[in-house]
């Protein structure tokens, strides 16, 4: 590969990464609000399918994106992204704690309380979800990379769903037992927050084989990759 072409694949990877970061954290600042899609009049444990939190609807780009990283990249470009991603979500964390910490003017639009009821519970938010996406991601990436050496590059969409389904399981499930744990949400809303959003995730996560599909045949066009191929940056 020429300079100038991993030059080019470093700047897409730079933007790939700043989408996933973007997401991750903005998703832990927005938790709080819980919003409606009533594709069915159906009920689970005592909840409409789907009542779940906005949050979850940045989470599905990460994991899109670490797969076509994945895939493109490597594991190890993959992680690192991860990791970073984890890095950003604390030191957002950092922000909200040292601007809930002073004092509001009298003329201020967001006064104290407000700002404290909508991040306030953002401190616990973001560590146990943290603990579970860090887990979570590096499920999905090494299932991810089990199945493509098995398969010898081929069959995307088998991968890609099958490590989706099986860590947002574990995100969702780890992410609503903790917010049940410290009071943030009530334990009666426990099974019926569980099923809406991992089916919710699981949706999303067919809908984005296309775009998977997509990113990875633009990126073998432009950089002439065959199957199985790996951009080395460095």
């Amino acid at each position: 590969m020429s300079l100038k072409d991993k030059l080019a694949a470093q700047r897409i990877y730079i933007l790939l990464g700043a989408l996933f970061i973007t997401s991750l954290v903005v998703s832990n600042l927005i938790f709080q609000k819980f919003f409606y899609w009533y594709p069915m009049n159906f009920e689970i444990f005592g909840i409409k399918l789907f009542e779940i939190s906005v949050g979850i609807l940045p989470y599905p780009i990460t994991f899109l994106i670490t797969d076509l990283i994945s895939e493109i990249y490597g594991k190890k470009r993959a992680n690192d992204v991860v990791v970073t991603g984890i890095f950003a979500s604390f030191f957002s964390l950092l922000i909200v704690y040292v601007s809930s910490s002073v004092p509001a003017t009298s003329w201020s639009h967001v006064q104290d309380h407000t700002f404290d009821h909508v991040f306030g519970n953002s401190a616990i938010a973001v560590f146990a979800s943290m603990l579970t996406y860090l887990f979570a991601q590096f499920v999905d990436i090494q299932i991810y990379h089990f199945w493509k050496r098995l398969t010898k590059g081929k069959h995307l969409w088998f991968r890609n769903n099958f490590s989706t389904w099986f860590s947002q399981f574990i995100d969702t499930f780890t992410i609503v037992f903790l917010l049940c744990s410290f009071d943030i949400i009530d334990w009666t809303n426990f099974n019926g927050l569980l099923i809406s959003g991992f089916l919710f995730k699981l949706i999303i996560a067919i809908l984005d084989t296309p775009f998977l599909y997509l990113g990875v045949y633009l990126f073998r066009k432009r950089f002439k990759l065959k199957v199985n191929d790996e951009i080395d940056l460095l």
